[in-house]
């Protein structure tokens, strides 16, 4: 097919096209991550109202139709005819990219919203949008679809000296691939501006009515406080600077910044955060980049100073730091060099540099003036140092013990049963449980396919054990000579410890096979995903792992026998039967199946292995419930992790 390729191809995109075709560039993604960065900027807008010295509240509604109100008692937007642009300033605030007052710092100083995208971005991309705006003595009213302006302007008398803006819009499926938020990004967001933004009152009203409120009256020191849960062994030390003037290049303007710090140190929990201009910085940059060069210096000095290193030991990392500390920086700046718009981290060098020399200098102050806390702080960093580099040795001793690579055709793990396909893309490994349910498969499975590795003993509880309590459990390191893959022992690809390769796993599926009681589904499923989700979380993430469901119903005639996993194939089985006698039996697990029932679960074509999939940034952490002693919910989590289309019944 031919195309040609002239001048008249090239075409410029409106700023609503733009926004509505190209939405990732201006959100971050067209997920619903980018959606919500929607509600982000607009929250912003409040946020930096305040900042400025204009209203305490903002009030936030995430509505039962899926749009958002945000509403604040600041200035209100300029609505009306603006003389030197020649257009109404609604159109330059929300429906024009590159356009509004936050390029002149003395109406924002130090906004979080530095290029005149985030309104335009949440109207423009929204489905629908209607803001409402109080100053003057007037409220005004502006409403869109799709971006586009409905009507003209309305601009009444207001009745009172009440002054704010209230914001109403839907993010729109036409843009966005989806447009539902969990509840909880609306907290997490809302509280980490109350905590940076010390004195301002942000209420939330979620779908259902419920109402929350976030207020840190004392801001970052409130909240140091409250993550360390009084287990801190020394006090929160504090700082903040009046504006400082500096600049990136020597052949750059100075630009205004500020500095907020607060930390502690605590053997309980670790915490490092950053915050610029109200805007949480995930990814960090600068602040980060401060905090660790200035910890690692001056505590590294106090130690030569006490003379505690070892001889010969090496230097101290600030992993062996970050582990006892908690802290928060929050800082601002008239000029800020944000990685992209999503403002996930900053790169501004005199932040950095300047961060970097009051954090030292508050730190050697802090040391000189308080011996017994700098003799602490430096024994609990040493102890993590030694407790890690030990820790590294043993992971090294595991994984030489698991790099000698093992030929799983061959039965060289005691009481695995390997099957006899030498082809890894047509293999099954299926771990099961007890000697009853072990002679049943052998009898029934499909010996090409079907390699057999049956539990012995407790299983491992791996979220709770030590390093060297998982290298020395047999039935792991068995398990996992048989996978051939690897392992990743502290859960971070690509580390020094790690040697998992899932393109060397021997099997193209690995099937638990559980019974559906207390200690199957209750307990040995849930301790097997915990095992994988820590050692070879990849397998998760690849839909490696399945659930072997073994048949619900047993149904004997005088000749014949058949099995039905739920209640809709035992309905068709009673019904092609017709008046025939039969027996039904509930099986509980594969002990109690016949060979023929095993092979209906262990061939080729069986439908009966339910994939288990996980969310794509689940972590531990969703896991924990698994470990409870509430076995009803552990199973109602197992199961609702499967595949819908698995149609699977408890």
């Amino acid at each position: 097919m031919s195309q040609k390729y002239t001048n008249e191809s090239i075409r410029k995109l409106s700023d609503l096209e733009a926004v509505r075709t190209r939405v990732s560039v201006y959100a971050g993604s067209a997920d619903k991550d980018g959606a919500f960065t929607t509600v982000k900027e607009i929250i912003s807008n409040s946020i930096d109202e305040f900042k400025s010295g204009h209203g305490k509240e903002v009030y936030v509604k995430y509505n039962k139709d899926g749009s958002i109100t945000v509403k604040d008692n600041g200035r209100g937007i300029p609505m009306d005819w603006n003389e030197s642009e020649q257009d109404y300033n609604y159109n330059l605030i929300l429906f024009t990219l590159n356009a509004g007052g936050k390029y002149n710092t003395d109406n924002y100083e130090y906004s979080i919203g530095l290029n005149g995208i985030g309104s335009s971005l949440s109207t423009m991309s929204s489905e629908f949008a209607t803001v409402e705006s109080s100053r003057d003595g007037y409220v005004y009213s502006i409403s869109s679809k799709k971006g586009i302006v409905e009507g003209e302007l309305k601009k009444v008398k207001s009745n009172n000296d009440s002054t704010g803006t209230t914001v109403t819009w839907k993010p729109d499926v036409d843009v966005f691939d989806e447009v539902d938020f969990p509840k909880e990004w609306f907290l997490d967001y809302i509280k980490r501006q109350a905590i940076v933004n010390k004195g301002i009152k942000i209420t939330f009203e979620d779908q259902e009515g419920n109402v929350f409120v976030e207020n840190y009256e004392n801001g970052i020191i409130d909240y140091i406080k409250e993550l360390s849960q009084d287990k801190e062994f020394t006090d929160v030390k504090y700082f903040e600077t009046d504006n400082i003037l500096g600049k990136d290049r020597d052949d750059r303007e100075d630009y205004k910044s500020k500095f907020e710090v607060a930390y502690l140190f605590n053997n309980e929990k670790s915490v490092m955060e950053s915050y610029h201009n109200s805007s949480f910085l995930s990814e960090g940059g600068s602040p980060h980049d401060a905090i660790k060069s200035a910890f690692i210096y001056e505590i590294d000095r106090q130690i030569k100073a006490l003379n505690k290193y070892n001889k010969n030991e090496k230097k101290i990392s600030f992993d062996d730091i970050k582990d006892s500390l908690i802290i928060v920086t929050n800082t601002y700046s008239t000029v800020t060099q944000y990685k992209n718009q999503t403002k996930l981290a900053i790169s501004n060098k005199f932040i950095k540099d300047k961060l970097n020399e009051l954090l030292r200098e508050n730190l050697h102050v802090y040391f000189v003036e308080n011996p017994e806390d700098a003799e602490k702080i430096c024994n609990q960093v040493l102890v993590n140092k030694r407790s890690r580099e030990k820790a590294e040795k043993t992971r090294i001793d595991v994984r030489k013990k698991l790099s000698q690579k093992n030929n799983t055709i061959t039965n060289k793990v005691e009481g695995y049963y390997p099957p006899r396909s030498k082809n890894k893309e047509d293999r099954i490994l299926a771990i099961c449980e007890g000697k009853s349910a072990l002679s049943s498969m052998l009898d029934g499975r499909d010996i090409d396919t079907y390699g057999i590795y049956p539990i012995r003993g407790k299983t491992l509880n791996t979220y709770k054990a030590s390093e060297k309590q998982i290298a020395e459990n047999e039935l792991i390191t068995d398990l996992y000579s048989i996978l051939g893959c690897g392992m990743e022992l502290n859960g971070k690809k690509g580390s020094k410890s790690n040697n998992f390769d899932i393109e060397n796993l021997q099997f193209d599926k690995i099937a638990i096979f559980a019974d559906a009681d207390e200690d199957g589904i209750g307990s040995i499923l849930p301790l097997l995903l915990v095992m994988f989700d820590r050692l070879s979380p990849e397998l998760l993430k690849e839909g490696k792992i399945y659930y072997g469901q073994t048949p619900k119903y047993e149904i004997k005639t005088v000749d014949e026998e058949y099995y039905a996993f739920n209640d809709k194939e035992l309905d068709k089985i009673k019904e092609e039967l017709g008046n025939k006698k039969y027996e039904l039996g509930y099986v509980k697990g594969l002990g109690e199946l016949s060979s023929e029932g095993i092979s209906q679960c262990m061939r080729p074509e069986a439908t009966n292995l339910l994939q288990i999939t996980v969310e794509e940034n689940h972590s531990l952490e969703t896991l924990k419930m698994f470990m409870g002693k509430e076995v009803d919910k552990r199973r109602e989590i197992i199961l609702d992790s499967f595949k819908e289309e698995n149609n699977i019944e408890q």
